[in-house]
């Protein structure tokens, strides 16, 4: 009984060759080796952008907005401010109550804003001011304003040169 039992266990072990379970075994390893590969490349193409983080979205109402429902901190926004170091202006025409902003942005030649927002986050007023134009593809200006000394400060993200600067804008007088 014992010899018939050895002899089934090595005739299994002889139904697939040496060198088949090597190939199914290399092959796994290289599978194994690609998918790693393959999501290594996925989280780095997903990598960790510096964008701002977008205003948060506006409660759903059915009733119309009024223009008293927005904040008052929003609406000393509204104006031209210019930047010393080099003349850019931003013109905030003005503020909905959900924080969409209708901005202007001139160097000196006007440049498109493909988007404009504030809102307050901790007693903070926040703006988020994105250029889409020649030599301006998303770039974007992630700004605090300062009731005191009456400013705009923040960041410039020029994207096409993947360069962040520290940036103040003064009100026009």
């Amino acid at each position: 009984m014992t010899f018939s039992k050895r002899k089934q266990g090595q005739s299994r072990q002889q139904a697939l060759p040496q060198p088949t379970r090597a190939r199914f075994s290399f092959a796994w390893r290289i599978s194994l080796v690609l998918c790693a590969v393959a999501v290594c490349g996925l989280l780095v193409s997903c990598g960790s952008k510096t964008e701002p983080t977008p205003p948060p979205p506006a409660p759903e109402t059915n009733a119309a907005p009024s223009a008293s429902a927005g904040s008052p901190e929003l609406a000393k926004l509204a104006g031209k401010w210019e930047r010393p170091d080099g003349g850019y202006v931003v013109e905030i025409k003005s503020v909905d109550p959900s924080g969409k902003l209708d901005v202007a942005y001139y160097n000196p030649n006007p440049i498109n804003v493909s988007r404009a927002a504030a809102w307050r986050d901790k007693g903070t007023t926040k703006v988020v001011i994105e250029l889409r134009d020649v030599n301006y593809p998303g770039c974007i200006y992630t700004l605090e304003y300062n009731s005191q000394s009456d400013q705009l400060f923040g960041q410039y993200f020029q994207a096409a040169s993947q360069q962040t600067f520290e940036v103040v804008f003064a009100r026009l007088k």
